[in-house]
């Protein structure tokens, strides 16, 4: 026996060869064959022997006629004997030719190419014996005529009698048609995937094919589409719905559909659906067309291997074949070596939906894949198909179209008069009826009516298996569509419990079927079904169903612990995000597949909020919570395939913490778990789920503006981070509809209740880092919410504080700086309003020592009790440090005994004030006596609404107002100014006078308050305390100022450099000036422009890069002809730009333009190239004047038109900043400030000692 020694010969066909000679050895051992298997054995192995040594010998090409050996002529007569071994030992024999052919192409490498996968996998079958078909001995019974057919040499024809099969009569050969279809004949071409297959492939090789080298997802439905494969008519209402109802199952459900993939009958109306889908361009649906590979017309100009073939579905008319529709995606093209006869696909198209049935839905559910068959018109073969359907196991629910006739039409008739037991007493009394029916339309003989009306028997004892569409005339919203109808079936059919049936909704994205079928009056739901669900919909962004579970009793305060959070944040599914990227930026080198825990979530919302603002997640007493937590769940919670749960990476750091802290199930839960969501969703991209958690929960306006700044801190990152500017566009878009939305809603409740609204943004947020609805909406850059009337009448009591004046505001404050005897004769607010007011933490202390002197002093018994009682029961808002300027918490006013917590359940709860240890007290649970308190308060806030203010408290609000500081600190820095100008414009001696000795300590004592600034700002660590001391442009300002007037104050001090220091004195004189702008920028008018200047300043130094390029470009030529012998000095960088930068203004340097030379003995000689100066000089003056200039002169036009547009908002928004400014600024300026600061010192250190609260931090404001 012949080896061949081939790395390239395929295995399969020696597998072949071995399992041919066990199939002879197997025959060997029946009774009378013994000694024909043994013949076969020895013809065989003298053929392989002959036919291996002449190749090899001679190596004459295959195709070659070979005679035939002595011994294989003998045995021939033996073979006649029995038909099977000689059909056996033939298969054998062409196995080992091709073999040798395999062993050819080896010894030939130019014209070997290496075999794809597909060719590998999928075969194609060939007739390889003649067997005479009874109506037509010309042809063969696989259809191909006996002219065509191919010849094998030792294989002789059948004789008219024998039985054609595909599996003895057809050899397997690598498949020669497969490629890329493109149909030619509309707008454009639509392409489509085809292969050309054996018959018995495997399913799994084909659902291989789809995945791998079709890329295609796996389906989450598959329709089976059965019907009619000749043309026929629908009604039209009825095709209309058919059309929009597969289109729509099949696109909402991630359906594939199976049709016969051919150009007519059912396939081609299924292919005018799919036309509508293709007009829509709204992606394309999964459909296959199984086909028979003999039907298909023109089938050889699909030969070839990975190709792009054009073609026109278009079929001649006299041809019995079919061609494809083209409005398939792809196609499978059936082959068992017939031509022109259907059926070949049948078998292989059942055994694909078999197997696709049993493939696993969903990584979240032990559900397999649905199939559902949808029967629109059909024969004969129909019938039997539903049959099969129907009693196969497990069983396919099967949807009958009825009105679109024959096979359809029937099946309706006969499931509607159907009963459920065995017997049919109403369809056997029409059972004459019904057998004339089906002759009728099917035109057959009896007996087969008979038989057909039998299997419409079998088919209605599954009754419930079967379900049928019809259109009615329903008023509009009661008829159920056909996608309904399909989805309903597989409920109906599959008997899944309810969280099966629920997952299954979710898989397809269908709440409308959840909706009717599964979330119906009196269904049971075992424990913890539906917070799965809410998991599968929160990860896979379904927005409708997080609404239904809401609406169905899923509690997000149970459901959303620390470790679903957080395996929401690794989640894979949903839209693409750019989390990662900021990621990086906080955790720099995560390895790949780095599992995001809370703590990283939070330093990413910290450095997208920016300034003080801190997350719940990154502060100390959340650190061993989730610690315990995250030990307690690890185990317990489930997993997804996505995620897999991990210790936090300081866990072993407190795990000490962690071991004496009492573990609770209520720990892994949150206060407001919406908001954990909201952030979840904005960070992860998700907009519409974002929105659904902002309606939902409590602290809407401050959720519209987390959600808005993190949008847009998200689109800077993705602007710096060069992603597409689709992603920055789209993030732009969503901040701005949070914008729109939180202004709405502002504007709405301060028309509601003004009071209300302006306590609600001033109201300090815990959950929130402390912060407030303003202060959260300084850190957005929402101006338009600054804007509003509400924030402003806040921002307007603010500046006054306790004056109440209306006309000459300014003039009265300046007076009573002036002649502070004027402050008696000021109105101010009564006692009652100040309390209505917001205030910061120091000014409520000082007004409560303020009033127990008063009480003290003046009040009876009674009236201070009440008065003590008032004070134990208020209530201090305070609004939030602001990102920006950081000022701390503002206070408002009194209203309840206790803080009101409205839980989430709609549970009311009191707690504690501030300065009260934490309670839980309810108002059932309260003792009426507090109640008499508060009401008989109330009776006496009745009697005095409008207490005056003693002479004390007056001073103090006028002293402690925000206007009053301002004009005390305006009047001191233009003093400062006046002494300052003072000492740099006239001599300076070796002693400071009176006035340096003033400017010394001004710029001292101001220094020392730009640390107070620092250090009492929020932020923990020092380097973010001074990054946001430094967002505000004027405060590094001002500390490089100080630093260089401290520079110039120790060189002025010594003899020898005191001129360079007086110097340095008039350099720094130059910003001192300057700031006067700061100032300015309080005015309504002068404000927009000092906003103006700075945009355009900033606009001005790329314009000074391109100016800087053309200056050197003309400087340096200008300098090298006109001055060639000049000695290396670091003047010529002087030279070179000094003329060049004044002709921008005007000066040309007309007698240095061209000046004369050579003309006369006086006068220099010419350097050469002199005549080439003025020519680049009126090009660089032509560039830069008109061109650079003018440009410039437009760039700050479309600033001035951009800032002017929105003036009033841009007003609002500083005024915002110098309110609170001024708000947290000590009373007296600098240089008496010193006073100040030494006061507030020594009162925090008192109050340090005696532990007081309210002073947790230390603060300097008196």
């Amino acid at each position: 026996m012949v080896v061949v020694d081939s790395p390239l010969a395929p295995q399969k066909y020696l597998r072949r060869i071995s399992k041919d000679f066990s199939t002879v050895r197997r025959y060997s051992n029946t009774p009378g064959s013994v000694s024909t298997a043994t013949a076969v054995r020895v013809s065989t192995s003298a053929f392989i022997a002959a036919e291996a040594g002449a190749h090899l010998a001679t190596n004459t090409p295959l195709d070659t006629p070979v005679a035939t050996p002595r011994g294989i002529r003998k045995r021939r007569r033996m073979r006649k004997r029995s038909s099977v071994s000689s059909t056996l030992s033939k298969v054998l024999i062409l196995n080992v030719r091709d073999l040798l052919k395999a062993h050819a192409a080896s010894e030939h490498p130019k014209e070997h190419q290496p075999r794809s996968w597909i060719e590998t996998n999928f075969q194609k079958r060939e007739c390889i014996k003649f067997i005479p078909c009874p109506k037509d001995n010309t042809r063969c019974c696989c259809g191909q005529a006996q002219i065509t057919h191919q010849t094998i040499q030792g294989i002789e024809s059948g004789s008219p009698g024998d039985l054609w099969l595909p599996t003895k009569h057809t050899r397997p050969q690598p498949t020669d048609a497969y490629g890329t279809i493109e149909f030619q004949g509309g707008a454009h071409p639509t392409k489509a995937q085809y292969v050309r297959l054996s018959f018995d492939t495997r399913p799994e090789l084909l659902v291989q094919l789809f995945t791998k080298e079709w890329n295609l997802e796996l389906p989450k439905l598959l329709i089976t589409v059965q019907g009619g494969k000749a043309n026929f008519d629908l009604q039209a209402k009825l095709k209309k719905e058919i059309r929009k109802g597969l289109l729509k199952a099949a696109k909402t459900t991630g359906a594939w559909i199976f049709t016969g993939g051919t150009n007519t009958g059912v396939t081609k109306q299924v292919g005018d659906a799919l036309l509508l889908e293709g007009q829509q361009r709204t992606g394309r649906v999964v459909s296959i067309g199984i086909a028979p590979w003999g039907i298909v017309e023109r089938n050889h100009e699909l030969l070839g291997h990975n190709r792009e073939v054009p073609c026109h579905s278009i079929s001649s008319p006299r041809s019995k074949l079919a061609v494809l529709n083209n409005r398939h995606a792809y196609f499978l093209l059936v082959d068992n070596g017939t031509q022109a006869k259907y059926g070949a696909e049948l078998i292989l198209r059942r055994k694909l939906e078999k197997f696709i049935s049993n493939l696993k839905l969903h990584p979240f559910t032990h559900s397999s894949t649905p199939v559902v068959c949808l029967v629109i018109e059909g024969g004969t073969n129909t019938i039997r198909a539903v049959l099969e359907y129907v009693t196969d196991s497990p069983p396919v629910p099967v949807v009958v179209c009825d009105g679109s006739g024959r096979a359809a039409d029937l099946l309706a008739f006969v499931h509607k008069y159907a009963s459920d037991g065995e017997e049919q007493p109403v369809l056997e009394s029409m059972r004459d009826y019904l057998i004339g029916t089906i002759q009728k339309t099917f035109e057959v003989g009896l007996d087969q009516a008979e038989k057909l009306y039998q299997e419409l028997l079998q088919c209605t004892r599954n009754k419930n298996l079967i379900t049928v569409f019809r259109i009615q005339e329903k008023p509009e919203g009661e008829a159920q569509e056909l996608d309904q109808t399909i989805l309903t079936a597989l409920f109906k059919s599959q008997h899944l419990s309810p969280p099966e049936q629920l997952s299954l909704a979710l898989t397809w994205n269908r709440v409308d079927i959840a909706r009717s079928e599964i979330f119906v009056y009196g269904q049971e739901w075992p424990h913890g079904a539906l917070d799965e669900a809410m998991m599968q919909a929160l990860e896979h962004d379904r927005i409708d169903f997080v609404k239904l579970l809401l609406e169905n009793g899923v509690s997000m305060k149970k459901f959303l612990t620390i470790p679903r959070l957080e395996e929401l944040y690794n989640t894979k599914h949903g839209p693409a995000n750019t989390l990662g990227y900021i990621l990086r930026d906080v955790r720099p080198h995560i390895p790949k597949g780095y599992i995001y825990t809370l703590h990283d979530i939070g330093l990413v919302i910290n450095k997208l909020m920016g300034g003080a603002y801190r997350s719940y997640y990154t502060r100390r007493k959340f650190r061993p919570i989730y610690a315990k937590v995250m030990n307690s769940y690890a185990n317990a919670c489930r997993k997804s395939s996505t995620y897999q749960y991990q210790r936090y990476a300081g866990a072993n750091s407190l795990s000490l913490v962690t071991g004496l802290l009492p573990f609770t199930s209520e720990m892994a839960l949150f206060e407001f778990p919406f908001n954990e969501l909201l952030i979840w969703a904005v960070l992860t991209k998700r907009q519409q789920m974002a929105l659904l958690m902002w309606t939902h929960g409590e602290e809407a306006l401050a959720k519209s503006l987390v959600s808005c700044k993190l949008y847009k801190a998200m689109a800077h990152e993705a602007a710096e981070d060069d992603l597409d500017t689709e992603i920055y566009e789209e993030l732009r878009s969503y901040a701005k509809e949070f914008e729109s939305k939180g202004n709405k809603l502002l504007d709405f409740s301060y028309r509601q209740d003004a009071e209300k609204a302006q306590r609600l943004l001033t109201c300090e947020l815990h959950s929130w880092s402390n912060q407030s609805c303003l202060s959260l909406a300084v850190a957005a850059n929402h101006r338009a919410l600054l804007a509003h009337p509400c924030s402003q009448v806040i921002l307007a009591d603010l500046w006054m504080g306790g004056l109440r004046t209306r006309k000459n505001t300014n003039f009265k404050v300046i007076l009573g700086l002036v002649m502070p005897l004027y402050i008696r004769q000021l109105d101010f607010k009564s006692k009652e309003e100040l309390q209505q007011m917001p205030q910061t933490e120091e000014e409520h202390l000082e007004n409560q020592n303020l009033d127990n002197d008063d009480s003290d002093r003046s009040q009876p018994d009674a009236e201070s009790a009440l008065l003590k009682a008032k004070r134990s029961i208020s209530l201090r808002y305070r609004m939030g440090a602001n990102t920006y300027n950081r000022e701390k918490a503002l206070l408002a006013d009194t209203y309840s005994v206790r803080d009101t917590k409205v839980h989430e359940n709609g549970k009311v709860n009191l707690t504690a004030g501030a300065e009260e240890p934490p309670s839980n007290v309810s108002l059932t649970d309260s003792d009426p006596a507090q109640f008499r308190e508060f009401f008989n308060l109330s009776e006496y806030n009745e009697i005095k609404q409008h207490q005056p203010l003693r002479l004390k408290k007056k001073f103090h609000e006028f002293y402690t107002a925000p206007i009053t500081k301002f004009w005390a600190d305006s009047i001191a820095y233009m003093f400062f100014l006046i002494m300052f100008s003072f000492t740099v414009l006239v001599k300076m001696g070796p002693v400071p006078r009176w006035q340096e000795w003033y400017s010394i300590a001004y710029i001292t004592t101001l220094g020392f308050e730009k640390v107070r600034e620092i250090i009492s700002s929020e932020p923990v660590a020092i380097t973010h305390k001074f990054s946001v001391w430094a967002w505000n442009m004027w405060n590094p300002c001002d500390g490089a100022a100080i630093i260089l007037f401290l520079i110039g104050l120790a060189f002025r001090f010594r003899p020898n450099t005191m001129d360079i220091g007086r110097v340095i004195y008039c350099v720094d004189s130059i910003y001192w000036y300057l700031r006067i702008l700061n100032i300015l920028g309080v005015n309504k008018y002068l404000g927009p422009l000092v906003t103006m200047m700075g945009k355009m300043v900033k606009n001005m130094i790329y314009f000074v890069v391109l100016l800087a390029v053309v200056l050197m470009s003309f400087g340096v030529s200008r300098q090298a002809i006109l001055y060639p012998n000049s000695e290396p000095t670091w003047r010529l960088i002087r030279e070179v730009t000094y003329q060049p930068y004044f002709m921008l203004y005007g000066e040309v340097f007309a007698d240095d333009i061209d000046p004369p030379c050579g003309e006369d003995p006086r006068q220099p000689a010419c350097v050469t190239g002199h005549w080439v100066t003025p020519i680049t000089m009126s090009m660089y003056l032509l560039i830069a004047n008109i061109l650079l200039i003018n440009l410039l002169i437009a760039v700050f036009n479309n600033i001035f038109n951009e800032v002017n547009s929105v003036s009033h908002q841009v007003w609002m928004f500083q005024r915002f900043t110098v309110v609170m400014e001024y708000q947290q600024k000590p009373v007296l300026p600098p240089p008496f400030i010193a006073f100040c600061h030494f006061y507030s010192l020594l009162k925090y250190c008192v109050r340090k000692a005696k532990g007081e609260p309210g002073m947790s931090k230390f603060s300097f404001v008196p």
